[in-house]
């Protein structure tokens, strides 16, 4: 979609170009049309500048503000590590991983290109060092150690990028790294961008602070934030700059003032100044228009990402890469409801992946790898067969999980595994057993307390044959924050746990 304002800038251009200097001596005219043109680099985005792309998004009811190509595949740039930071809050939030837990430096790692933190092979940081580099310096070898802590290697780490992209509504980014650095096959566009900073404003405001961070101190280092719009631009708070000479300047910004909220996106600027101009304008004229009204719960909370990534994604990789570009709506961002039903697609007992990290471990790292209870499939599956071992009677065992669960919740109502409540619901794992299914839901309605003392438990076949699995739902909330709500206590208790809609 483009602007108005960008025609009549390109006109205005035009007559400069054209128009006779005058009674201006020809270097003043000179300068004069110098000038007139650089103020203009901006206006007119497109003609000027063809790596240009933006967007502005209304945070509170999901409006497009204002665009330009948001929906043209750029380069990413540092704004890859947005995605890294991501994958880390979710990790944290999961208990996989603490602030102290240490951030190991492989020879990979250590030999990035700057801006980087100069940790040398062998050594570490914590994750909370590590975060804190990212989000002031962007240092490429901490965003690539942080890959390969919580992926194992950093092309796993990779898929899992693109996986949660994917279950964010982030449809035409791909990852090939987690810092950033060029790579022809790593595109993004402004609009998923966008997403990307509202998904990390909406999903972790425990952790979103730390994209407010001015400077940190590392050993006797004073490292200062890249972000020259914090503390000089009224309302805004983060998130993330990049640059690179294929991508450009880019800049994601989330401002909040006076009851609205916008997150903003400038990719492909000319230079670090015209970019932040570029923004302090957007800033400054789409806050105003951004309303007071709706609660910001634009981007369902998505799955925790498994290391292993089902098939599908690396074809839809191709897909996505070979796309012609997507007609952006005008008014409204486009998937900012629930996140589609897609990402169960081509499950299978071997590939169902039900919380955050394969059975094998996730790195290589003593601190992970001495996790002893992986929240997988197969470890929950092997955790529940022993539960059956204790009755040979399967039929008695669901029958006891379905009475402690009806006893919890101070109901009579009886889970049904064939009905399928309509509206928000909730997914705690999926296993080649319809017993199996039953049971975890049993467990997760005892642990779950008051956030599902309503809800309905059910589980629903996909598939056929061998590779039919079973998923375990509960239905029944009222919207999407309560949904995210019981989601996020599940999660706590060791569930692996996303919200959808019916």
């Amino acid at each position: 979609m483009r602007m108005k304002s960008s025609a009549v800038s390109r006109s205005v251009f035009f007559d400069l170009a054209k128009r006779p200097l005058g009674g201006l001596s020809k270097w003043a005219g000179r300068i004069v049309l110098a000038g007139v043109i650089a103020s203009l680099a901006f206006s007119a985005p497109a003609f000027a500048n063809s790596k240009y792309a933006g967007i502005v998004v209304d945070a509170k009811s999901g409006k497009v503000l204002y665009g330009e190509d948001a929906d043209q595949l750029r380069y990413p740039a540092s704004l890859t590590k947005m995605m890294t930071l991501y994958l880390t809050f979710e990790a944290l939030e999961a208990g996989r991983i603490s602030k102290s837990t240490p951030v190991p430096f492989s020879k990979k790692a250590a030999a990035e290109p700057p801006s980087k933190l100069g940790v040398r092979a062998g050594k570490s940081i914590t994750v909370e060092q590590a975060i804190l580099s990212l989000v002031t310096r962007s240092a490429n070898d901490a965003a690539t150690a942080l890959g390969e802590l919580l992926g194992g290697s950093e092309q796993r780490f990779a898929r899992m990028m693109t996986n949660k992209a994917r279950a964010l509504g982030m449809t035409r980014t791909t990852y090939r790294n987690a810092n950033g650095l060029p790579n022809g096959e790593q595109k993004t566009t402004a609009r998923d961008q966008a997403r990307l900073g509202l998904a990390l404003r909406q999903h972790f405001p425990q952790y979103y602070d730390y994209f407010s961070t001015r400077s940190f101190r590392f050993g006797k280092q004073t490292i200062g934030n890249h972000n020259r719009l914090l503390g000089n631009v009224r309302g805004v708070d983060g998130i993330k700059t990049g640059y690179t000479r294929a991508s450009g300047f880019n800049l994601v910004t989330s401002a909040q003032f006076d009851g609205r909220s916008i997150v903003a996106v400038v990719m492909g600027g000319t230079s670090g100044g015209s970019r932040d101009a570029q923004m302090r304008k957007l800033v400054a004229k789409y806050m105003p228009a951004a309303s007071r009204r709706g609660n910001g719960n634009l981007i369902a909370e998505a799955p925790a990402t498994p290391v292993e990534i089902v098939a599908e994604t690396a074809a839809a990789e191709t897909e996505v890469a070979a796309a012609a570009p997507v007609a952006a709506p005008a008014s409204n961002l486009p998937n900012t409801g629930p996140v589609p039903d897609f990402r169960y697609s081509g499950e299978s007992a071997g590939s169902v992946e039900m919380a955050y990290a394969a059975a094998e471990p996730a790195s290589d790292n003593p601190v992970l790898a001495a996790k002893a209870a992986p929240n997988t499939l197969e470890a929950q599956s092997a955790k529940l067969a022993r539960q059956a071992a204790v009755s040979a009677d399967v039929d008695s065992q669901i029958t006891n999980s379905v009475a402690k669960a009806e006893a919890s919740a101070g109901t009579e109502a009886k889970l049904q595994a064939d009905v399928q409540p309509q509206g928000w619901v909730i997914q705690i794992g999926a296993t080649a057993d319809k017993a199996q299914a039953m049971t975890l839901l049993g467990n997760a309605k005892e642990k779950g307390g008051k956030v599902l003392r309503d809800a309905k438990p059910f589980a629903v076949a996909f598939g056929d044959g061998s590779a039919q699995v079973y998923r375990a739902r509960f239905g029944g909330f009222d919207d999407q924050n309560k949904a995210v709500n019981a989601c996020k206590v599940l999660k706590k208790k060791g569930f692996a746990c996303w919200a959808s809609q019916q």
